[in-house]
């Protein structure tokens, strides 16, 4: 917790002004700390006469760093199959594993998935570690907690990066506050310091309004979580050689407070957003819930999908699986035509990896257009028809 030395404190305000979450106010002369405070250090950094301090927040330095070495990644599986995200952190994993000149190694848990150990390897893998029990068939946080954490403890991988998807937002955190360990999520860059080898880590900050670059130096393994869709996909090699190692598994770790009594598929949202090659999005200038049943005309007709901004979600127009950006999905699609969309940064870093973005808004000066391929400048409500128009004319052609 973030402590005021009542003795020490002038109530210059300087810790108030550079509070970025306004969690620190002055009240008769004393800085008074908020509910909101992050701990994010700049009140501190900031006070010349040392009245602030973070109590707790210290991480013990690892004695001997040297010791950790390796790439890993989480290869995610869900029913069987390797989740598409585990083959893009193969594709970054490879890369920083050839930087540092270590192996990469892929951590598989589940039930009978021994068959898909090879399209790791294939995909860029040296090693996969193989934990196979019917304990691990359905993921639960607790037993997935653990037998990650006792593998880590017991091989000392230097990073340790897993998807930031549902289960790697669960297990990861809880792995690295276990270990002590350092932690980002929602990565959308990873690279090495050549110099010392450190990652760094970078992700949006404050609301995406910055991209911030972290890195953990007094701790192993340094730990993040990549949001899907960012990261090149690593293309499969079926000539690449690699080891299986299957792991043994005591039964004190396998044992959950956790009972699975069935596993339900959705039939609600049929379409991923992040599995089709076009995509067609709404924003607030799409005005209503009837001006997205034309914007799915034009995504019905291209043989896309419908996605959305915030405010359009927000606003109830559209459901909460169709959501594009920081805080939904990020998506990589051949072409994503915005509509009615004004580009905030929010926005532009869930779709910003798309090949071919074309903008449809009102405003020419909307920062949309500075990710666009193309842009155009009208109502959308004029241009859409046009487009659909044109392109079941050519269709029929």
């Amino acid at each position: 917790m973030l402590i005021v030395d009542a003795d020490k404190c002038i109530g210059c305000g300087v810790c108030e002004d550079s509070c970025a979450f306004g969690a620190i106010v002055v009240e008769d002369g004393l800085a008074v700390v908020g509910d909101s405070c992050t701990l994010c250090g700049a009140c501190v950094e900031n006070c010349e006469v040392e009245a602030l301090c973070i109590e707790g927040g210290e991480k013990a330095v690892q004695a001997d760093l040297s010791a950790w070495s390796g790439i890993w990644i989480f290869a995610e599986s869900r029913h069987g199959e390797i989740a598409p995200v585990a083959f893009e952190l193969l594709g970054i994993g490879r890369k920083l594993a050839d930087q540092r000149g270590v192996s990469l190694t892929a951590v598989l848990f589940g039930d009978h998935v021994q068959e898909v150990a090879s399209e790791l390897i294939s995909a860029g893998a040296d090693q996969v570690l193989l934990a196979e029990n019917p304990a691990l068939a359905q993921y639960r946080e607790d037993v997935y907690g653990r037998v990650l954490e006792r593998l880590v403890q017991e091989y000392k991988p230097e990073v340790v990066l897993a998807g930031a998807t549902a289960i790697g937002r669960s297990v990861i955190p809880q792995v690295a506050t276990i270990l002590g360990a350092g932690l980002t999520a929602d990565c959308t860059g990873l690279e090495i310091r050549e110099e010392d080898g450190m990652l760094l880590q970078t992700r949006p900050a404050f609301g995406g309004n910055i991209m911030a670059t972290i890195e953990c130096p007094h701790s192993r393994p340094q730990m993040a979580t990549v949001r899907p869709n960012v990261m090149a996909r690593a293309e499969a090699d079926s000539s690449r050689t690699g080891e299986v190692v299957e792991v043994a598994l005591d039964d004190d770790l396998l044992a959950s407070r956790v009972e699975v009594l069935e596993i339900v598929v959705s039939s609600e949202e049929r379409v991923n957003i992040q599995e089709v090659e076009a995509l067609v999005a709404g924003g607030r200038g799409v005005e209503s819930e009837k001006g997205f049943e034309l914007i799915g005309e034009l995504a019905e007709v291209l043989n896309g999908a419908v996605a959305a901004s915030r405010a359009a979600v927000d606003a109830g127009w559209v459901s909460y699986p169709h959501q594009v950006g920081q805080t939904g999905k990020t998506v990589s699609p051949k072409l994503y035509i915005a509509c009615g969309i004004s580009g905030a940064i929010q926005h532009a870093v869930g779709m910003q990896s798309a090949e071919t973005v074309i903008a449809i808004n009102r405003d020419k000066n909307a920062p949309i257009y500075d990710f666009a391929t193309y842009g155009l400048v009208g109502d959308l409500f004029e241009i859409v028809p046009l487009l659909i128009k044109k392109i079941q004319e050519q269709r029929s052609v």
